[in-house]
């Protein structure tokens, strides 16, 4: 089964990124917007035992994140994806490390860049027209997230959660 580590950001945010993925975001329905923490990777029964003792390890020494989405940004000409950008705090970056030595499984197949995807699947004209309309409108939110959410994928494609974890250290 594929499993994935995230953060949901506030209704408020998640319900602003909303705004755009219904038009230009073809995992709309899929998942709820959020920021990656470990991309997906498969595991058993057996292994997600492990992994869930290990992720609330991890959440108790790691206190609520602050979070900052302070521009709209793209991955081009990578992807056409484009996004509300994260800024990376060295929090941010410590807790990607922390999961993705600490859960070895599978390798990342990005650079870490903290971000919450609000379009992706355009062509490159349908992209340079959305990108720049967004760009011009902008986004600066800040909030505090103090839950990681660990994510398993339905047969349609769809996430759920499979637990929750309240980050409750000081780090």
């Amino acid at each position: 089964m594929k499993y994935g580590i995230v953060a949901f950001p506030s209704k408020k945010l998640q319900d602003l990124a909303n705004t755009y993925r219904k038009r230009y975001d073809s995992h709309y329905t899929k998942i709820t917007p959020h920021i990656t923490l470990k991309e997906a990777f498969d595991a058993d029964e057996i292994e997600i035992q492990k992994i869930s003792k290990e992720i609330a390890s991890i959440a108790d020494n790691f206190a609520p994140l602050k979070i900052h989405a302070s521009r709209i940004s793209s991955f081009f000409p990578t992807t056409n994806v484009i996004f509300f950008r994260i800024e990376p705090t060295d929090q941010l970056k410590n807790l990607h490390q922390e999961l993705q030595s600490r859960i070895n499984i599978g390798k990342p197949k990005h650079v870490f860049i903290p971000h919450i995807t609000i379009a992706q699947d355009l062509t490159e004209t349908e992209h340079d027209d959305i990108f720049g309309q967004l760009r011009m409108i902008g986004i600066n939110e800040q909030e505090t997230i103090d839950r990681i959410h660990l994510l398993y994928q339905l047969e349609d494609g769809s996430w759920t959660t499979y637990e929750t974890y309240r980050l409750t250290g000081d780090e």
